[in-house]
């Protein structure tokens, strides 16, 4: 049986690129801390998009789809599942609510990774929802859990490197016939705010994943080699996830900015966002970095900004894109 030690495989972690992430991410949440206590409510709605996001995207890895009409109405009206694909998505939809809003009562044990397993598959009935595909993998999931409590329990290595150790072990351990893909994303976001790093909770680390997929598998794929035989190296997967967590930090800071400045009115705010975005911005990103502006809002106060010359309309049609006219200036 395979030995889990986080503390051996932890001091061959701490590279210079492994431990500039990690210093970045500790800067971040430091920033960002005293924004979420006093702006609780204005974050609501950036909870909201994400949580829809991370339903989308952590399914569409693994293939599962519906029409975004369809999504809105699973995830935001917590309408009732039509086909098997829709059953998979609103029993993520659950769990990833009930761990955003519970994750302090939530401790990584067997069998809380089985009831989470269970709920994800209640809409669809499957016989396989919350039992482990062997005893073996029961005893290995065990095993796992215990070692990440002992380490944590330490009080002397970071929960940033334990935490994608973790997730790769749980990988390669690979417990259930169906649905190991998605139960590493919710795990990683529950330990992530048991550890006190919540910017999951406003950008969507699983849509982050989604659009570097390819970098994910290579990243899963190299460190996965040797694994069985206790040789395998976490560095790749390691960093590949800070990179993540970083990019995560990065948005959400560009958007607590953009609603620190209270006092602007909305065709205000989206003139400051496209003023300072480098390059070119389209419409979807000024709404999901202003979730509580209106389409219409946006999209009359871009025609006034391009009346006005202060922005310049780079294309058409679907890709239609924006960017600060700077020679104005």
């Amino acid at each position: 049986m395979r030995n889990y030690s986080f503390d051996q495989n932890y001091i061959k972690l701490l590279t210079p690129v492994i431990v500039a992430l990690m210093s970045q991410i500790h800067e971040y949440k430091g920033e960002q801390a005293i924004f979420i206590k006093s702006k609780a409510d204005t974050l609501t709605q950036l909870v909201e998009t994400a949580k829809m996001q991370s339903t989308d995207a952590s399914n569409k890895i693994e293939r599962i789809y519906t029409s975004d009409e369809r999504l809105k109405k699973l995830v935001l009206d917590k309408t009732m599942p039509r086909t098997r694909n829709e059953q998979e998505i609103a029993g993520y939809r659950d769990v990833l609510a009930t761990i955003c809003e519970n994750y302090d009562y939530i401790p990584p044990t067997p069998s809380n990774i089985l009831q989470i397993h269970r709920n994800l598959y209640k809409f669809s009935g499957a016989a396989y929802g919350g039992n482990f595909k062997s005893e073996d993998s029961g005893i290995a999931v065990e095993q796992l859990c215990t070692a990440y409590g002992d380490a944590i329990d330490s009080g002397y290595l970071d929960a940033l490197l334990l935490i994608p150790m973790f997730v790769l072990d749980f990988l390669c351990i690979h417990p259930f016939n169906d649905g190991n893909g998605r139960m590493s994303r919710l795990l990683t976001l529950l330990l992530l705010y048991r550890a006190g790093y919540i910017a999951g909770k406003y950008i969507s680390i699983e849509k982050l994943i989604e659009q570097s997929k390819e970098t994910y598998y290579e990243a899963l794929q190299q460190s996965s080699v040797g694994w069985h035989e206790g040789q395998n190296d976490y560095a790749p997967f390691v960093r590949y996830m800070l990179g993540v967590i970083v990019a995560a930090y990065r948005d959400f800071s560009e958007r607590v900015h953009v609603l620190a400045a209270s006092g602007m009115s909305k065709p205000e705010r989206i003139r400051e966002l496209i003023r300072n975005t480098l390059g070119k911005i389209t419409k979807a990103q000024i709404i999901e970095q202003c979730p509580d502006i209106s389409g219409i809002t946006i999209q009359r106060t871009l025609s006034e900004l391009q009346k006005s010359g202060e922005i310049i309309k780079l294309s058409g049609g679907r890709y239609t894109a924006y960017t600060w006219n700077r020679e104005r200036e």
